[in-house]
């Protein structure tokens, strides 16, 4: 099976210049290529233009065709020109990183990821936002409201109100999506509706940062 790494050889793209063309980072491109980060269909769709390839290539599945049945050839690479084009990019001041959490601990909290995993454009609502960024939905605890690969966006400088959705990260790094519902004198009330319906406080010096969500993209 091809690697990424020889196709983006082959292209004749730096990983810097690669990140570049698909609308993400350097270290992201690294992390898929040492298999730190696994090749979903959203990063093949998204490589496949820069690389002048197939998605398919890309999630391994340029093998020999069974029965005597000539394999369909990879496409060739794009002109340099036509690969620049190929991914149209967001300009900077119209973007905004996505952040993810990932399950871990016996507890099963979430925790932060280092740095964004991607890059989105940045809705008309945010767009005068300070620092706004997307985060995905991880676990179940907020169905029907919010469903696991949801992606949030969040304005971070938006103080929450009764009833809107919020998240949470605590001073341990484990992230919370949950409702607000008040804020006291030492603790902050949330809400979430599953496995049970059920009011819950956080104290605040176990708090770093509690971000308003002020819209959703459905996966």
């Amino acid at each position: 099976m091809t690697t990424m790494r020889e196709l983006r050889q082959a292209a004749g793209l730096s990983q810097e210049k690669l990140a570049e063309l698909a609308g993400t980072s350097q270290p992201q491109i690294n992390k898929l290529e040492t298999g730190q980060r696994k090749m979903t269909v959203d990063w093949a769709v998204k490589l496949a233009g820069p690389l002048g390839v197939e998605p398919a290539v890309l999630l391994g599945l340029d093998l020999p065709a069974a029965s005597g049945t000539a394999a369909r050839p990879a496409r060739p690479p794009l002109p340099p020109l036509l690969r620049a084009a190929a991914v149209p990019q967001v300009p900077a001041t119209a973007s905004m990183p996505v952040r993810a959490a990932a399950r871990g601990g016996v507890d099963q909290e979430m925790f932060l990821e280092d740095g964004p995993i991607d890059w989105i454009a940045r809705p008309d609502y945010l767009k005068n936002a300070r620092d706004p960024y997307a985060m995905y939905v991880v676990g179940e605890s907020m169905m029907p409201r919010f469903r696991p690969a949801q992606l949030l966006h969040v304005n971070p400088h938006k103080p929450p109100a009764p009833g809107a959705g919020v998240v949470m990260v605590k001073c341990n790094k484990a992230v919370l999506v949950k409702e607000f519902v008040r804020r006291g004198t030492d603790v902050v009330i949330l809400r979430e509706y599953r496995p049970a319906d059920r009011e819950f406080s956080v104290p605040l010096e176990e708090i770093d940062t509690l971000h308003t969500v002020v819209g959703l993209q459905e996966p």
